[in-house]
């Protein structure tokens, strides 16, 4: 399918042409930049001791409120989306992630 979405961009009549000129990087933009690297870094880093569980809703939370997103359903959609992630994958998908500190609840 990617194959052919991108023979269609390539041959299709009309190139997509962008208008707007692409906004400056300012030191907002860079210090953003810089700490989703830095959230990035702290995922890696605690993705095998806290699980995948865990380590996803502790930089998953300080992401959305990075971009403008509010406490409360920030927390509750991050948890919802690190569970549901970890389901599909382990269990569905059979790609083992690791729990971590909550490796109390595999049965």
């Amino acid at each position: 399918l990617m194959s052919l979405a991108l023979i269609y961009m390539l041959f299709r009549p009309q190139p997509t042409r962008h208008t707007e000129e692409e906004p400056a990087l300012d030191r907002d933009t860079l210090v953003k930049i810089g700490i989703c690297v830095a959230l990035l870094l702290v995922f890696a880093a605690t993705f095998e001791p806290l699980g995948f569980i865990l380590s996803s809703m502790l930089i998953g939370i300080p992401m959305a409120r990075l971009y403008g997103g509010r406490w409360l359903p920030g927390a509750v959609i991050i948890t919802l989306i690190s569970v549901g992630l970890y389901l599909l994958f382990d269990k569905a998908m059979d790609v083992p992630l690791p729990l971590g500190l909550l490796n109390v609840l595999e049965n």
